[in-house]
């Protein structure tokens, strides 16, 4: 299946202790960190795009734009939502957005690169 614009996929997560800010070390309150929720965007845009990228390549991520707008308690779900809104050649533009169950959580937007994996491994030796 090729890569088209229109892709979504959504990520769930419960948030534990483990997911919160003061465990994650990117601030002093026991509530879901911004890290975390970023990573969780990250994830739905992977699952969007998940058997639309060739054999051999994959995405990995180049930027994120991201407002935390509110804070998500431990124990409470919070669902990721991923649209592939552009193509620029090999790069992916996404539109995210986060819910918890009291509404709107964070909303931005993510930009993917696709790569040929081992060419890009080559990278790092």
């Amino acid at each position: 299946m090729p890569l088209e614009t229109g892709l979504e996929a959504t990520a769930a997560l419960i948030v534990g202790d483990a997911d919160t800010a003061d465990e994650i070390g990117s601030g002093e309150v026991h509530v879901l960190g911004t890290p975390r929720l970023v990573a969780l965007c990250e994830q739905a845009t992977l699952a969007a795009v998940s058997g639309h990228v060739a054999s051999g390549h994959t995405t990995v991520g180049l930027s994120v734009q991201l407002d935390h707008l509110r804070p998500t308690p431990v124990g409470e779900t919070v669902t990721a939502e991923a649209h592939l809104d552009r193509i620029e050649g090999r790069r992916l533009i996404f539109s995210v957005s986060a819910k918890d169950e009291r509404g709107l959580v964070a909303a931005g937007k993510v930009t993917r690169v696709v790569i040929e994996v081992e060419r890009f491994l080559e990278k790092t030796r």
